[in-house]
């Protein structure tokens, strides 16, 4: 089989290959190598491979090549380095609960991919191995913090990549390679054992894909709680792959012109949000004005406590295990700054900024009561230049990283406080070929919802023929 032809398959397609014998899983597999060691030295993507990794005969994703971002969950034998450059390498003495479910399901680990310094940016464009190329264009982001992941699935080495999201984590790569990214509901994936609800329950655990068909079906196989988790979410009424299957029935759309954070977003990022409305409105849906606009600077400032008190652990723990110092030698310039101020916020902060988000996230579930989902651009801009967002810079604060990174990506976090799902979907194309994604959040545990209408989009736009333009 030519690479073109191994990449034109989404996963289910690639497993059906390899349960016909068209394929075998070692096949399969060093098609991925090759093509790692062929096409990611332009990208930059993959950090290393590894070989001969378990995973579950019959299963819906048995033996599709498959890779893991460096930052949270753990696969034995492997490196979680979170983009530092003080990180040891030290291989990961066993599975996160994630890890066993993917290999449960049938993925077959390969390597594992870039995220920027302890996942806190839009892109990925680290000190410690550089930057991540987006495969639509050199020298432009593939988004952060799961950008290698989004790169590695968008240039056809992997169809689908472990990814997790924090502040749009997931959503940002989706929109900036032209792909599938599903952020579920708060608590819907493990995070054991080593984490609790991480970045005090912002942060999410899934993957990026190419079709949605690929996201329901993965997320049937790993979602539920774990050992000792905390907290337990309502299972869904069907299966999400009968969801994304399912016809749709009309439902009201809340539709952000702008942004949920009050601030403008790029022209070519209000075209895709238009084009996905007046689709959604074809489809006899009903489109109504979004109620919900958020005072940006309020947002930002409760977020950036939330995120620098996880940066002041971040550093204080690495540099502790490393034995390192912590100076710039060692970490990148805006993880200090955010570090720093971490260190120095106080607990009653810490629990102001936790009753902030309980607020926020009220009074978005109350709006929700008099519409089913919410239709925005996912960016503010399309996919930027590298450099733009400089984690290693030194004259930028805390506050004024968090406000630029938000300014950036001013839909996406919202979601991440409320714990709601949300979707990014390759809806449209920039003239000169970059895409740009159009996002969908529905309420508390409605995935089965976002995936059924995202499926019914995906017939709609055809974005698989323009993905299949990277793989020929």
């Amino acid at each position: 089989m030519k690479f073109s032809e191994y990449s034109s398959y989404d996963g289910l397609g690639l497993a059906e290959l390899i349960a016909q014998g068209e394929i075998s899983a070692t096949e399969a597999a060093e098609i991925a190598y090759q093509a790692i060691e062929s096409r990611n030295p332009d990208l930059n993507a993959v950090l290393g491979t590894v070989r001969d990794q378990p995973f579950s005969e019959g299963k819906p994703f048995t033996g599709v090549p498959f890779l893991v971002k460096e930052l949270i969950l753990q696969a034995k034998g492997t490196f979680s380095r979170a983009g530092s450059r003080a990180t040891p390498a030290i291989e990961m003495p066993a599975d996160s609960n994630l890890m066993s479910r993917f290999r449960s399901a049938g993925l077959q680990l390969l390597g594992t991919t870039q995220t920027p310094e302890m996942g806190y940016n839009a892109t990925t464009e680290t000190v410690a191995f550089g930057p991540v190329n987006n495969p639509w264009k050199a020298g432009v982001s593939a988004g952060g913090s799961s950008g290698g992941s989004g790169a590695a699935v968008a240039s056809g080495l992997v169809p689908i990549a472990h990814a997790n999201d924090g502040g749009g984590s997931i959503r940002i790569p989706a929109s900036c390679n032209g792909l599938v990214g599903l952020k579920p509901s708060r608590d819907r994936t493990p995070t054991g054992p080593g984490f609790s609800d991480p970045l005090f329950s912002h942060g999410i655990e899934f993957v990026l894909t190419r079709s949605v068909r690929d996201s329901a079906a993965l997320l049937d196989c790993v979602a539920g709680p774990d050992v000792g988790a905390p907290h337990i979410i309502a299972e869904p009424e069907k299966s999400f792959a009968d969801a994304a299957a399912s016809p749709m029935t009309p439902v009201k759309v809340a539709f952000v012109e702008s942004s949920l954070l009050g601030l403008p977003i790029h022209e070519e990022c209000a075209i895709a949000a238009n084009n996905t409305a007046k689709l959604l409105e074809e489809m006899g849906h009903t489109l109504i004005p979004c109620p919900i606009v958020l005072d940006f600077e309020e947002f930002a400032e409760n977020i950036n406590i939330i995120w620098c008190a996880f940066a002041a652990q971040f550093v204080a723990q690495v540099s502790a295990v490393a034995g390192c110092k912590v100076d710039n030698d060692n970490f990148e310039a805006v993880t200090l700054a955010c570090a720093d101020f971490g260190a120095k916020t106080t607990a009653p902060q810490i629990l102001n900024a936790l009753d902030y988000v309980n607020r926020i996230s009220r009074e978005t579930a109350t709006a929700f009561e008099d519409f089913d989902v919410i239709l925005s651009s996912t960016m503010s801009a399309p996919p930027a230049v590298h450099g733009f967002l400089n984690q290693n810079d030194e004259l930028i604060s805390a506050i004024d990283w968090t406000r630029k990174t938000f300014q950036y990506a001013a839909n996406t976090p919202l979601f991440n406080s409320t714990g709601q799902p949300a979707i990014s979907l390759p809806t449209h194309w920039t003239a000169d070929g970059l895409p740009i994604g159009t996002q969908l959040a529905a309420g508390m545990g409605q995935e089965g919802l976002l995936l059924s209408l995202a499926s019914n989009l995906e017939s709609a736009c055809d974005w698989k023929s323009r993905q299949c333009s990277l793989w020929s």
